[in-house]
């Protein structure tokens, strides 16, 4: 390994649209880290992993995201308590020792970007989803102390289908949240198959999606008065989280 080398990266599967590989070389460039690069790694299947590993002998840090966020976890050494309870990890860093260790930063970057836009009134949400990302947000809302259902396209134990959400759902949970890829780009004209008409000034619409800025479910649920928020600042807040498990 080359001291005066820093690699960092990210995986996932067709991520050439990456957040992270603009914010951290913009990162770098401000910082004068002349000696930081970042890379994507675009892996078409997770059983890729291992050979990226053995050819980077540089890499000290990875972002992981969509779909490898929990297939990873069997290549990891060790998870931080926090990645173990989500059961999903987007950050692992490479200790002293040469071990994988897995965290998840995502929980921290959308609890920081949701509390803001809390009022008394926001005690229950629907999580629209029931991947990774939906895991990293029950786990921040049980840091906050709100009360969520799970809402699938399947109706399994502790969730509920879409078809169950009615005007009823609406008066009791005040936050809805998008953990779904429906109306990433380029499939902008997709979005979840809920209810909007039922949206009020006092419902908060957060999607985790960043692009395109504003989603179908945004531009809905904020005709009908809904505070809305992307998950733009989410992902600073999780990259920044990332950078300091990486040099701690």
């Amino acid at each position: 390994m080359d001291q005066s080398k820093r690699l960092y990266g990210l995986i996932g599967k067709n991520i050439s649209y990456s957040f992270s590989k603009k914010y951290f070389t913009e990162k770098f460039v401000l910082g004068n880290l002349v000696e930081c690069t970042y890379e994507n790694f675009d892996l078409q299947n997770i059983e890729e992993f291992p050979n990226l590993i053995a050819n980077n002998p540089d890499l000290i840090g990875l972002n992981v995201t969509i779909p490898y966020k929990e297939s990873v976890i069997p290549f990891l050494n060790k998870l931080s308590k926090n990645a173990a309870q989500i059961g999903a990890v987007n950050v692992i860093r490479f200790t002293k020792k040469g071990k994988l260790k897995g965290y998840n930063s995502d929980y921290y970057g959308f609890m920081k970007s949701l509390k803001p836009l809390l009022q008394a009134h926001h005690k229950k949400a629907l999580i629209l989803g029931t991947g990774g990302a939906a895991n990293a947000v029950a786990f921040a809302l049980d840091q906050l102390q709100i009360l969520y259902t799970f809402v699938s396209r399947e109706e399994k134990a502790g969730m509920i289908g879409y078809d169950r959400i009615n005007v009823t759902t609406f008066d009791n949970y005040h936050i809805i949240i998008n953990c779904t890829p429906l109306g990433t780009s380029p499939n902008t004209s997709a979005s979840p198959p809920i209810p909007y008409q039922f949206f009020t000034e006092k419902h908060i619409a957060f999607d985790l999606i960043y692009n395109p800025e504003e989603t179908q479910f945004l531009k809905k649920a904020k005709k009908n008065g809904a505070v809305t928020k992307n998950g733009y600042e989410m992902l600073v807040f999780q990259a920044e989280k990332a950078w300091k498990i990486w040099n701690k």
